[in-house]
């Protein structure tokens, strides 16, 4: 008994890992190198007034979102690596719990190292990038310097999937075990580390839309003179809705499975959070694509009002606001001296109905606005006509 509890302790303790020197030394070149290419590009973009070039804002609707996508994994990266670091100085012994194999594990300074090392990778490809659009000597070269970042992309891949014991196979080989989990969570029961990637997919999902956009602007020639209709095709836009919110699909499968598995109601809440915020992004994005009242004469509002007084519209926004929270009071319990609780309830009652009359009053206005002003009508709006008094006056 006593030697199992031994072997116990010595499993949960975590184990100091032997650092070696090359890995700092190759941290401290690339970091440098990292330094360097940033301070490097910020003196190129000033220097030679790119941004008040013509053809500044069609590589920021291009070349920056391919480049970009690099951007939100190397800081993923970092703040990985800094997690790493506290947890090993806190002595929190992450290898057990993530269930990598001894001695195995990647520390804060090889993460480091990788990071910095995608980094200097794609700030060169856009110093190379730059180079060769704006050099009369190389602008020749557009259709390869439009391919810089796909190249880049493909690398990472091979690396990612290399056979070879080179660049920390075991662990390259643990993420994509994960990640397969992750995709396919109701086959596989859910461990720590696999919902631990599925939650960090959650927190990328701006990258998972620049995935969406190098398929769409790599699959077209328009990438030859650096042009794409993205926005106007319909499978781009359809892919918008499946494609950037997979991962919180995968956390509702793998939330799903955990409520069925081990009976856990928090689970079933959990899947219900990630749900709402699926509707969420559909809507904010479906808003960001058909938003017409941007340029709307009258701030905040559309440009035809019933209403002369923008003043009451104004008023009924904060009221709206106001009547919204209005029931957080019940979660909070807060108390008012000179009620009581009864009439408290009463209160949040009223200001319901209150909330919902102003909102009447908004909603028939906005239907008024759109049959008139788009001479359009809906099977839920029945049209001003009575056939049956037309043929009983016959």
């Amino acid at each position: 008994m006593r030697a199992n509890r031994k072997k116990g302790l010595n499993t949960l303790r975590p184990k100091a890992k032997k650092e070696k020197h090359k890995v700092t030394a190759s941290l401290g070149f690339f970091a440098g190198c990292t330094v360097a290419l940033i301070f490097a590009l910020i003196m190129s973009v000033r220097t030679r007034k790119i941004v008040e070039k013509d053809g500044h804002g069609q590589y920021m609707e291009t070349m920056f979102p391919l480049y970009s996508f690099f951007g939100f994994i190397v800081l993923h990266m970092l703040f990985y690596a800094g997690n790493i670091y506290f947890w090993k100085k806190y002595k929190i012994n992450y290898q057990f719990i993530f269930g990598f194999k001894a001695g195995t594990e990647l520390g804060y300074r090889e993460v480091l190292l990788l990071s910095f090392g995608l980094s200097v990778m794609a700030l060169a490809s856009v110093h190379s990038n730059l180079d060769m659009d704006i050099d009369p000597k190389t602008n020749n070269y557009k259709h390869f310097t439009e391919l810089i970042p796909l190249i880049l992309v493909i690398l990472i891949f091979v690396i990612m999937i290399c056979p070879f014991n080179i660049i920390y196979r075991s662990s390259r080989y643990f993420f994509l075990k994960c990640s397969i989990h992750t995709f396919f969570a109701l086959l596989y029961k859910v461990v720590l580390s696999d919902f631990f990637v599925a939650d960090h997919f959650t927190s990328q999902v701006q990258s998972f839309r620049n995935i969406e956009f190098y398929i769409c602007y790599y699959s077209s020639s328009g990438y030859k003179l650096r042009e794409h209709d993205c926005n106007k095709n319909t499978t781009f836009n359809v892919f918008t809705y499946i494609l950037a919110p997979l991962p919180f699909w995968w956390r509702i499968l793998q939330c799903v499975r955990r409520f069925f598995e081990e009976k856990d109601v928090i689970q079933g809440w959990n899947s219900l959070k990630y749900f709402a915020i699926v509707v969420s992004f559909v809507t904010r994005t479906a808003y960001g694509k058909n938003n017409s009242n941007e340029k709307s004469t009258n701030p905040w509002l559309r440009d035809k009002l019933i209403v002369p007084y923008k003043s009451f519209y104004y008023a009924a926004i904060a009221l709206n606001v106001l009547l919204r929270f209005s029931w957080i009071q019940i979660v909070l319990d807060l108390e008012v001296p000179f009620l009581h609780e009864q009439s408290m309830i009463a209160v949040i009652a009223i200001l319901e109905i209150v909330h919902h009359g102003v909102l009447n009053f908004f909603r028939l206005e906005n239907e008024h606005l759109n049959n008139v002003g788009k001479y359009r009508a809906f099977k839920s709006v029945p049209l001003p006509f009575n056939y049956e008094d037309d043929e009983d006056n016959d």
